[in-house]
């Protein structure tokens, strides 16, 4: 028999082929063996003496033969392992030798077996055997491949997972007491009626015709504006309509628009109140350059500044009503500190759908919690960028506008804070402008206001703590005003709620307590929603957009922080132009008591109205929906999250990562607000 391992060794035997069989309880193999090439050449003795002749004929039947061995060594090495592993599992699976079997049932190859104990010895042990010879079916496989993940999967994945859930958990708490804080001072403001009052009295109070002297400083108004010419006649007539000596205030229509049709048409705009008695001014920056930042800064280097005290800005698609300026100015009176009186915005289009909803949510509580609070307590707060009255002296003390980052108007009011100025909030004067109304529209408006606050924090902390504030001011400015609110919240956001909590369902070693998936944030939406109470039903839906946005947030934020391209984007926000008709009305009614002017045409403003109308139903038909792969990608990984959790029984967290995956997918598929142009 040729040996399996030594079939290249050296064959000792001569004769004729000799066939060998040999049979075990285990496995049998037959083997024909042909003759050695000596016997070959030694078969005919006469060959030796024909000469070289036959050798080439001999030598090649001799090397077919050494080839017809070597294939069928190889081929018996198959089946001999197949028996061998075979073999091992039976005796492994009895817990004992097949010597031993044999011996069991009397066999007559017991005697054999206790002269060679040795037999006996040879034993595996399953855990040895599961890891060099794994079983040949489909699920044994499978099996062998899910135990290896679990290992890997306890050793190396779920502690780093932990940890990092742990550390969301962490500041998730820390936001949320912030959050709880702002609420109760929001709510000792309304019980002790706390309220912003003018210490020289209310001066702009006074009947204008009456003859009384009163405080009437001088202020300038500046509207800018970009390539927005659906905003631009309603912003423009109510400040022209302000309650406010005409010699006292000059305004300043700021235009930046590239488009030349709009460019007419703003100047015509002007024109026309100027006719009216207005005085108002048409300026247009030839370069534009540092935005809105840049288009302040350009106008506020005009020679005749210096005639005013004061500054107001409104932006384009900002109504304010006529008695704005006296309630705000008047607050600058014998208060020398003051460096900034902000109004509260107020929506036009707050109901105009789902999208616009929910903004009015989160920004119901920034105004009324967030920004009343800091006035009240800590007399700073961020500028908004509109609808706020500024001391001159302040802006030129704080260094003036700055192009270096996409929010001009948090950058000033930071300067201007670590120069000692101080802010007060207005909650009971409003301005009324316009909400988004689609989400490419938001989308972009938030990545500015989520990027530009991280582009200011790397830009400005060194001048923070170098300033002569109190620690306190400095602690609430670094880590409550930018860390905790700007950073934190997006952050652990999108790790906790879009990344981690689907993963956990996949790795289960890791784990998140039920109360942080479901009670906490419950509570948060709770009260977010507390300043606007109508908006009540739409509670859920809030929790869950909110999770949706902190995508395109954090990614901002992380655009921001560390200076990437879309950092520094600044995208106009798209307006609709929306503005009731008796507001139209109530601006018409103000020029009659102008010298010299005279009044729009109230069926012209209709006329205009169904214009307008017109428009906007054909530019319906030209939209279509956008596709955000993000929030698809992110809906596709949460809905398989949540199949996961169903199939291992985790109530609580299937239905949120349900919810949250439908969200997204929403999201993505651009099916929440007006879809784009």
């Amino acid at each position: 028999m040729a040996r399996l391992f030594d079939w290249g060794a050296k064959e000792s035997h001569r004769g004729t082929p000799v066939v060998v069989k040999m049979e075990n309880p285990n496995w049998s193999m037959v083997e024909l063996e042909g003759p050695s090439e000596e016997d070959i050449l030694m078969t005919n003795p006469s060959s030796r003496d024909k000469g070289r002749g036959k050798n080439a004929k001999q030598l090649t039947w001799v090397l077919l033969l050494k080839a017809h061995r070597a294939a069928g060594c190889l081929t018996s090495i198959a089946p001999a392992l197949y028996a061998l592993v075979s073999a091992v599992k039976r005796r492994v699976a009895s817990g004992r030798t097949d010597a031993e079997t044999d011996t069991e049932g009397g066999g007559g190859d017991g005697g054999w077996e206790k002269e060679n104990p040795t037999v006996k010895s040879w034993h595996f042990s399953a855990p040895h055997l599961e890891l060099w010879a794994p079983a040949f079916g489909v699920k044994d496989v499978f099996d062998w491949f899910y135990a290896r993940w679990v290992l890997v999967r306890v050793d190396y994945l779920a502690p780093p997972l932990q940890f990092l859930t742990n550390a969301c958990i962490v500041l998730f708490l820390i936001q949320s007491i912030d959050r709880l804080v702002l609420c109760l001072g929001c709510f000792w403001i309304r019980f002790k009626k706390i309220k912003p009052v003018p210490k020289g009295g209310g001066g702009g109070d006074l009947d204008l015709e009456s003859g009384e002297k009163g405080f009437f400083p001088m202020v300038l108004i500046q509207i800018p504006m970009c390539n927005e010419k659906e905003v631009y006649q309603q912003s423009i007539a109510a400040v022209c309509n302000l309650d406010w000596p005409k010699s006292n205030f000059l305004i300043q229509v700021l235009d930046d628009s590239d488009d030349p049709i709009t460019q007419s048409l703003i100047k015509e705009e002007v024109q026309k109140w100027q006719l009216e008695g207005a005085n108002i001014l048409y300026r247009h920056r030839v370069i534009r350059d540092g935005y809105k930042a840049g288009n302040l800064k350009s106008a506020m280097n005009c020679s005749y500044v210096k005639d005013y005290e004061f500054v107001t800005i409104f932006d384009a698609d900002f109504q304010p009503t006529p008695d704005f300026l006296k309630k705000t100015v008047p607050h600058f009176k014998d208060n020398d500190e003051l460096g900034l009186v902000q109004a509260r915005w107020s929506f036009v289009n707050k109901d105009e759908n789902l999208l616009t909803r929910l903004q009015n949510i989160n920004l119901s509580f920034h105004f009324e919690v967030e920004q009343q609070v800091n006035g009240v307590f800590l007399n700073f707060f961020g500028f908004n960028g509109t609808a706020g009255v500024w001391r001159i002296k302040a802006l030129e003390e704080a260094g003036g506008w700055l192009e270096r980052t996409t929010v001009e108007d948090m950058d000033i009011a930071v300067r201007a804070h670590l120069h000692g100025w101080k802010f007060i909030f207005l909650n009971d004067v409003e301005c009324q402008c316009e909400l988004p109304e689609s989400y490419e529209a938001y989308r972009k408006q938030q990545h500015r206001w989520h990027s530009g606050p991280m582009q200011l924090f790397r830009l400005c902390l060194p001048d923070v703590i170098r300033a002569k504030i109190s620690i306190w001011k400095k602690f609430n400015m670094i880590f409550l005003f930018f860390l905790l609110r700007k950073l934190v919240l997006p952050f652990y956001s999108f790790t906790l709620f879009c990344i981690i909590l689907p993963m956990t369902m996949f790795v289960p070693e890791a784990e998140i307590p039920a109360w942080v998936v479901c009670y906490i944030p419950a509570i948060m939406s709770f009260l977010n929603i507390l300043p606007a109470p109508k908006a009540f039903p739409f509670i859920v839906p809030y929790l869950l957009f909110e999770n949706t946005m902190s995508v395109t947030k954090f990614n901002a934020m992380i655009s921001g922080l560390f200076q990437l391209g879309s950092a520094y984007e600044w995208v106009v926000t798209k307006k609709s132009g929306r503005s009731s008709e008796g507001d139209l009305a109530s601006l018409i009614e103000k020029p009659k008591h102008q010298r010299g002017s005279s009044a729009p045409d109230l069926e012209e403003m209709k006329e205009e109205i169904r214009k307008q109308e017109e428009n906007v139903t054909k530019k319906k038909k030209k939209k279509y929906n956008k596709m955000y792969m993000k929030e698809l990608a992110l809906a596709c990984l949460l809905l398989t999250a949540s199949a996961r959790s169903l199939l291992s029984a985790q109530g609580i967290h299937f239905y949120f990562l349900l919810f949250q995956g439908v969200s997204f997918l929403l999201v993505g598929l651009d099916l929440i607000g007006e879809q784009v142009d």
